[in-house]
């Protein structure tokens, strides 16, 4: 599943992005700018970067002055070089400025989420694993981010707690006295409870993965296991359960992370700590 986001969600964040920043008025554009004055404006990107967010940029401009003219040299998704230009607007002086940093602020965040992805994919190139992102999102923004992260070729995990059954070891823990074990006992009452959803078993042993898999779950996620430990649990895994690896993912350690063997590797830090890439808007004679 992929995120698809829609012209009114987007419309209802910029809104609001835009009542917070502007409030009762941009008293420094109204001050010194001329009502008629008009010129024209790239976005240009200042380093290179994967492009996401355009149309937040667009609707900011849009929502303040429904005349202005937005021009896409490039669409969400596309890699760029350091100078190239994303966008083009001419139109209201007034509204230009005063949507700005409203506009920079979507596409600098959403961009770097897609840029970091990118290196991420880019890093496992040629292995069968796949990058998957998590939950662990700006609150109120998740589907934005999770976007993002699609735009940078990663894969959308799950949305939310609704769409999946996700065992973790504190689910485990209320379990611990069933028989045969917690674990079976989980996927047993995912299984009666929530027939239609996939259910993933989060493991931190060898043992935990056998049991996942005699348990029939779909995914086993291994959670902070070493690439050697992870070789071990795809075999015992494998025709059986799909399984993730987790926890501690960097760019350092995702390439032998991948040559375990594993399905997907789940990153926290596609959302949680991309770093805003550097996009300005200049002004073009």
């Amino acid at each position: 599943m992929r995120v698809e986001l829609t012209t009114s969600e987007i419309k209802v964040a910029v809104k609001a992005a835009l009542a917070e920043d502007i409030g009762s008025g941009d008293v420094t554009t109204l001050a010194t700018v001329p009502k008629t004055l008009a010129f024209k404006i790239v976005m240009r990107a200042r380093e290179p970067l994967v492009v996401a967010g355009l149309d937040f940029a667009r609707a900011a401009f849009l929502q303040l002055s429904s005349s202005v003219k937005i021009e896409y040299l490039v669409h969400d998704g596309t890699h760029v070089a350091r100078g190239d230009n994303l966008l083009r607007i001419s139109g209201s002086a007034r509204a230009i400025l005063s949507a700005e940093r409203v506009a920079l602020n979507f596409v600098q965040h959403l961009s770097g989420i897609a840029t970091l992805t990118a290196q991420f994919v880019a890093a496992i190139k040629g292995t069968p694993a796949q990058i998957l992102d998590t939950r662990k999102t700006t609150p109120g923004w998740r589907r934005f981010e999770k976007f993002a992260v699609a735009c940078g070729g990663g894969k959308n995990h799950r949305f939310g707690l609704f769409d999946m059954v996700l065992i973790k070891d504190n689910h485990l823990a209320a379990l611990r006295n069933e028989k045969p074990n917690a674990v079976a006992a989980a996927v047993r009452l995912a299984r009666k409870n929530y027939p239609r959803l996939k259910v993933e078993v989060e493991a931190d042993t060898p043992e935990q993965v056998t049991q996942a898999a005699d348990a029939g779950a779909d995914i086993i996620l291994l959670d902070n296991m070493t690439p050697e430990q992870m070789r071990s649990a795809v075999k015992i895994a494998k025709g059986r359960a799909r399984t993730e690896a987790s926890g501690g993912v960097n760019l350092a350690t995702v390439r032998a992370i991948a040559g375990s063997g594993v399905d997907f590797i789940s990153v926290g830090a596609l959302t949680h700590s991309a770093r805003a890439v550097d996009i300005g808007l200049d002004f073009e004679e």
